[in-house]
C-alpha cells in the first residue's frame, strides 16, 4: 500500500517535532515508524550511557580548568534511577574530599553532572564553559574548580557549592532525553547554595545544544542571571530572566537592563 503525503509537510522545515508524518492506510509510513523507533532507542541509550568523567577532566585541564570528580550517594545507575533522593546527596567519601581542599572562596562553583543524559554533559559542558568564562571574568566573578559529578541530580550542586564556600552554584546537567533531543543540557543557578533548597530557589536555562540554544547565547543568559543574582542577592522566583529586554537609557541615566 502506497503512503500518502501529508498536506502540512512544509511545516517540517520549521520544527524538529513529529508533524506531517503522512500515512499508509490507517498507519504511519514505514520510514516514519523506523525513525521513531531509532529516536526512542537513542533516548533510552542516553539515559543509561556512562559518564566518562576522566576524559572530560582531561579536556578541561587542557583549557586551564581545574577539575575534581565526585559521586552521589547512589552506588550505581539502577539505584540512581529508582532513588532520586540519593542522587541529590554526595557520597560520604566524596563529601570528605572537600574537607581536604585548600581552595579559596569563589563567586561561582560549577558542577557538571551526568543527570539523565551523560551524553549531553560530555558533549556540551566544555564548549559552554569556554563561552561563559570570559563573560564572568568581565563581570569580576571568579569561577571555582569544576566538579564532575556521577549519578547526580540538580540538588547535589547545593551541597557541593556550600562545601566550596561559593556565593553561587551553576549545575550543568544532562536533561531528560526527548525523541528529538537525546543530548540536551540544562543549566541551573542557585544563590547561596546549601542543602535543603527547593527548585523555587533556582533559575534554569534549558535545551543547550547546537540544535537548540547555542553555546554563546546560553552563556550570555547564564552570565546575565548570575550578575543579576549577585545584585539581587538571590535566585529563583524573585529573579526573572530579562536578558533580552531592551536597554533603557536616558540622557543622564545609566543603562538599567541588561
Amino acid at each position: 500500500m502506497s503512503s500518502q503525503p501529508d498536506p502540512w509537510t512544509a511545516l517540517r522545515a520549521h520544527t524538529a517535532a513529529r508533524v506531517a508524518l503522512g500515512r499508509a492506510g490507517v498507519s504511519l509510513p514505514t520510514a516514519e515508524w523506523l525513525q521513531f523507533a531509532q529516536a526512542h532507542a537513542l533516548a533510552r541509550d542516553a539515559v543509561h550511557a556512562p559518564f566518562d568523567s576522566a576524559a572530560l577532566a582531561q579536556a578541561l585541564a587542557l583549557q586551564a580548568f581545574q577539575a575534581m570528580v565526585v559521586e552521589s550517594a547512589a552506588p550505581d545507575r539502577a539505584t540512581y534511577l529508582r532513588r532520586p533522593d540519593l542522587g541529590r546527596r554526595l557520597s560520604p567519601r566524596s563529601a570528605a574530599l572537600f574537607a581536604g581542599l585548600q581552595t579559596p572562596d569563589c563567586d561561582v562553583a560549577v558542577v557538571v553532572a551526568d543527570g539523565l543524559s551523560a551524553l549531553a554533559a560530555q558533549r556540551h559542558a566544555l564548549p559552554l564553559l569556554l563561552e561563559l568564562r570570559p563573560r564572568l571574568e568581565a563581570q569580576g566573578q571568579a569561577m571555582g574548580a569544576v566538579v564532575l559529578a556521577l549519578q547526580a541530580r540538580v540538588a547535589l550542586g547545593d551541597e557541593a557549592g556550600s562545601l566550596l564556600r561559593a556565593r553561587a552554584v551553576l549545575v550543568l546537567i544532562g536533561e531528560r532525553p526527548g525523541l528529538s533531543s537525546p543530548d540536551s543540557l540544562g543549566a541551573y543557578l542557585t544563590w547561596a547554595p546549601q542543602r535543603g533548597l527547593s527548585d523555587a530557589q533556582r533559575n534554569c536555562v534549558s535545551n543547550i545544544r547546537p540544535e537548540g540554544l547555542v553555546y554563546a547565547e546560553a552563556a550570555r543568559k547564564i552570565a546575565w542571571l548570575l550578575g543579576a543574582a549577585r545584585r539581587l542577592g538571590g535566585t529563583g522566583v524573585g529573579l526573572k530572566d530579562e536578558s533580552d529586554a531592551p536597554a533603557l537609557v536616558g540622557p543622564s541615566c545609566q543603562t538599567i537592563a541588561p
